[in-house]
C-alpha cells in the first residue's frame, strides 16, 4: 500500500491561502482606490457650493 503524500497536500493548501490572501489585498486596494476617488469627487463638489 502507498502512503499518502502529505507535502504534497500541505504545498495544495498554501496555494490556495496565498491565491486567497491576493484576493483579498486586491479587493482591499481597490476599495481604497474606490474611496480616493470618492473624496475627490465630494471635494469638488464641496469648493463649487462654496464659489
Amino acid at each position: 500500500m502507498a502512503k499518502p503524500n502529505y507535502s504534497f497536500e500541505k504545498r495544495k493548501k498554501e496555494l490556495e491561502r496565498q491565491k486567497k490572501k491576493d484576493e483579498k489585498r486586491a479587493r482591499k486596494s481597490e476599495q481604497s482606490v474606490d474611496d480616493v476617488v470618492q473624496d475627490e469627487d465630494s471635494a469638488d463638489d464641496s469648493t463649487a457650493s462654496e464659489e
